[in-house]
């Protein structure tokens, strides 16, 4: 492989397809910082985190409207800690977590918002 140094001058400025390269090494030493595996369908979210080495006792997980925290208790072996915002309210009571085979999935219900409408009188 050969590598030549560039130099960055105030003439020469990279263009964003120049740091692909730069953009792939970020990304390979990234390691668990990744994005969690996202689907979506009309009634819920599925979310799958990778997380190797942690047990269920070792995790908690929270949701807070439209974010659920995912933190590894202190006494783990390993920390993670992770938070995603959601575009949309969570419902907490159709929601569920499993874990199996180092990956964490969680499927989060959509909180339908009833309609705050009301009907006004004209006098």
């Amino acid at each position: 492989m050969f590598f030549a140094p560039t130099i960055r001058t105030t003439r020469f400025v990279p263009r964003s397809h120049d740091r692909a390269f730069e953009r792939f090494v970020n990304d390979a030493f990234a390691g668990s910082r990744r994005s969690p595996l996202v689907e979506q369908d009309d009634t819920s979210w599925t979310l799958s985190l990778d997380v190797p080495g942690l047990s269920r006792e070792d995790l908690s997980i929270s949701i807070e409207g439209a974010v659920v925290r995912i933190d590894s208790k202190a006494e783990a072996k390993r920390q993670f800690k992770a938070a995603y915002e959601l575009p949309q309210d969570i419902d907490v009571a159709t929601s569920s977590a499993k874990l199996e085979n180092g990956v964490l999935t969680l499927k989060l219900g959509k909180l339908v918002q009833a309609s705050q409408a009301s009907q006004l009188q004209i006098d």
